[in-house]
Formats: structure tokens, sequence, C-alpha cells
């Protein structure tokens, strides 16, 4: 007999559990791997997801220095949340993307997906009563520091 699988927390390495946005619209169906720490999305040549009817920089998606994906919006979306100031990112209004997490720019809709050992959303295997029941809190996230291009090392730091 195999072993049971027990769900642990949500603390995976760096970048990993696959982040991308499976992205739907008039040209069809595909996936948009988020794999820079800044991938911007609207009709001007220089953006990495180039869609024909938004603003020329319509939205953008962040890895923060908290291995969180962040979408900063420049034009008009639906989004699951309304933006709020994200620290991890100059104060920027933004929403932290998890799993399943949708948003729509003009004709197109995009929805993350990232790999649930790695989401930092739910540990655990997620909440067993429901949205109202408790969760065993998880310990804290790894110091991610100097994984992050833009956070370098701290002189006599072992990481």
């Amino acid at each position: 007999m195999a072993d049971k699988y027990i769900p642990t927390t949500t603390h995976g390495p760096w970048g990993s559990g696959r982040p991308h946005l499976i992205l739907s619209g008039p040209a069809g169906h595909r996936e948009l791997p988020l794999d820079q720490d800044l991938v911007r999305i609207g009709s001007a040549g220089d953006v990495e997801c180039r869609l024909g009817g938004l603003e020329p920089l319509h939205a953008e998606i962040h890895h923060d220095p908290n291995d969180e994906y962040v979408l900063v919006l420049h034009g008009p979306a639906l989004t699951n949340h309304r933006p709020e100031p994200i620290a991890s990112i100059g104060g920027k209004l933004g929403e932290i993307l998890r799993s399943g997490a949708r948003f729509v720019l003009g004709e197109h809709a995009f929805v993350f997906e990232r790999d649930e050992y790695a989401d930092h959303g739910r540990p655990y295997g997620g909440r067993q009563g429901g949205e109202g029941s408790r969760e065993r809190l998880q310990p804290d996230r790894p110091d991610y520091t100097g994984a992050h291009p833009v956070i370098p090392p701290v002189a006599g730091d072992a990481g």
C-alpha cells in the first residue's frame, strides 16, 4: 500500500510551480509562461505579450521579492479583487495572483496558474471545513534574498 499523501506548506523554491497565464481570446487559447520578473501585456511592440485592442501598456505581472506574482493594471480590466498598494513593488496598486485568479483585458481573458506546492496560498491542503474554518498556520516563508535579482545578498550572509 502506498504511503498516504500529507499536504504541507506552500513554500516552494523561488519561482517554482510553473507559474503561467492561460490566455483565451479571439485567436484561441495559449499559455504565457511567467518566466521573467516583469511580463508586460499590451499592444506596443516591445511588450512580452502583444495583443490587439489593448492600451500600449495595459498590464504588468511582477514577480516580487516575496515570490508572489502581482497584477498591476494600466488600462481598464475586470479582476477578482480591487487593487491595493503592494509594498513589495514600491506601493503600486496591484493584486497578488493565486491559482485560478482571473482577469479580463478587452477581449482577452487570463487565468493565473501555479502548481499548488508553490502557490503560497493555502497550506496543508486548504481549509478542510470550508471558508469559515480555521487552518493551521504554516511556518514563515523562506528568505528569498539573493534569489531575486533586485535584492542583492547581504554581505556575510551564507544564503
